[in-house]
């Protein structure tokens, strides 16, 4: 095979599947059942958003912010639909790494798991970082204590280290740590605590609703709403948790497809209601700069800190859903590459009694909590939704990719509309990224192309593709 073709070698998708649960010294235990999926997805979305970025994405677009959700959660579904689909199809943790590898060839591969390292990593230590403010909220409302800010935030952001951060990066990876079913439960719980807490949040809200807060609706036009719904569409990253877990559930062909949708569905209408709500009960410029808006929503409409209290107690606990499902995706992507041969073999190292990965599971989490504890929120969350958004496209053109080369393959959703739906989700993926800012590009170039030099470096030489076989090594 010449050179260049290597680059685009693929691996089978009946290979994928046959090697699915199946790691150095053991295998995963399939454990999740569609519901514990379902929430899995919903405890890796929902509160990323409405708990962190409302307050940044509000100056963008006025109270039609409420529309910015609305057009983040359409570009959302074309690519959930395409999920859905090879979830179905191709149930194993890749998530989209392991769609590419098999539609588009190693390369693509590599570049979208590169992205995936942007969308979980990043993401999970931006919203550790929004665990840290709700956290200080809740002390300072409680006692009039708050942690002082050289523990409390990173540097340029008026501190050294953030401690809370780190503190939430740590319960996360032990709970990881006890078992994919363990973790599991806990998370169940934590997404009740949460969804109890948002629609607390809307009761008080809607209260103190004022229309003439809506006026006007879109005072910064359409630009305002398409650049707030790039930014706001870090509020729906997560979605796709269900499918890194594709080697852990009961029934994945099954339960894979319903998941993705039912928790896009699901924290949709949550965040419409929440952004309807906050918007009404607080003139929209008052919710600028606030990491922790809902909060301030609450107090300022009640003249009581009482009802803040118990939002920012629930948003303690119910952002600390999101760090553990997200840090599981990215584990469970990375146990995939390394199976791959792509990155080093200790990360597909299984632990014979909790059946989960380990070294992999901690490695993770100490780059994650070093992160969360040292780079700013802001530059996080815009990098982390370019990344997203790539991968998100990627998954878009392998559906269509995989109907053509593989048209016999089972498939247990297929994504209606074909082939329209995954255009669309490219066109809409495309859009969004070209609203972003032109430093949140400088961001992501730099990091492609440290992707691609540990791909030639390390990756290209040593991928299981490159070893002699008779099978699936000149696939593609």
């Amino acid at each position: 095979m010449s050179g260049w073709r290597q680059l685009f070698r693929t691996k089978p998708a009946e290979e994928l599947i046959a090697e699915g649960g199946h790691g150095e010294g053991g295998d995963l235990r399939r454990s999740m059942s569609l519901t514990q999926l379902t929430l899995f997805s919903v405890g890796a979305t929902l509160g990323t958003g409405i708990f962190v970025i409302l307050g940044e994405a509000a100056p963008l677009a006025g109270p039609a912010v409420i529309l910015s959700f609305v057009l983040a959660a359409v570009t959302a579904l074309f690519s959930a639909l395409s999920y859905a689909e090879l979830a179905g199809t191709i149930p194993v943790s890749g998530s989209s790494y392991s769609y590419a590898y098999a539609t588009l060839g190693e390369l693509v591969a590599w570049v979208c798991g590169w992205c995936l390292l942007l969308e979980y990593a990043v993401s999970v230590s931006a919203v550790a970082v929004g665990w840290g403010q709700y956290l200080n909220e809740f002390l300072r409302q409680l006692s009039g204590f708050s942690i002082p800010e050289v523990i409390a935030g990173p540097p340029g952001s008026g501190g050294v280290v953030n401690i809370p951060a780190i503190t939430v990066v740590l319960i996360a990876t032990f709970l990881l740590l006890r078992g994919a079913s363990e973790s599991a439960r806990a998370n169940t719980v934590m997404v009740f605590i949460k969804i109890g807490v948002l629609l607390f949040f809307c009761v008080i809200a809607f209260t103190a609703f004022d229309s003439g807060n809506l006026t006007p609706f879109a005072p910064l036009g359409a630009a305002g709403i398409s650049a707030a719904g790039a930014k706001v569409f870090f509020s729906y990253i997560g979605f796709d948790a269900a499918s890194t877990a594709g080697e852990e559930a009961k029934n994945p062909r099954r339960d894979l497809p319903l998941a993705i949708l039912l928790s896009l569905l699901i924290v949709t209408v949550i965040y419409v209601l929440v952004a309807l709500a906050a918007v009404g009960a607080m003139p929209w410029q008052e919710l600028a700069g606030s990491e922790a808006s809902l909060a301030k929503v609450l107090e300022t409409a009640t003249n009581s800190t009482w009802p803040s209290i118990i939002l920012s107690v629930g948003a303690v606990v119910a952002i600390t859903s999101v760090v553990l499902t997200v840090l599981y995706g990215q584990t469970r992507i990375l146990f995939a590459m390394s199976r791959d041969g792509l990155i080093p073999k200790i990360f597909q190292k299984v632990s014979p009694r909790r059946q989960v990965p380990a070294a992999n599971t901690i490695l993770v989490s100490v780059f994650v909590a070093l992160l969360a504890g040292l780079v700013p929120l802001g530059r996080l969350a815009d990098a982390t939704s370019i990344g997203t958004l790539f991968a998100f496209a990627v998954v878009n053109v392998g559906v269509i990719v995989l109907r053509r080369t593989k048209p016999g393959l089972s498939r247990a959703f297929r994504t209606p509309f074909f082939p329209v739906t995954p255009i669309l989700g490219v066109a809409f993926c495309l859009f969004l990224m070209v609203r972003l800012d032109r430093a949140t590009w400088v961001v992501f170039l730099g990091w492609m192309a440290a992707g691609l030099v540990a791909y030639f470096a390390y990756g290209f030489r040593r991928s299981r593709l490159a070893e002699p076989r008779t099978s699936a090594g000149e696939a593609g």
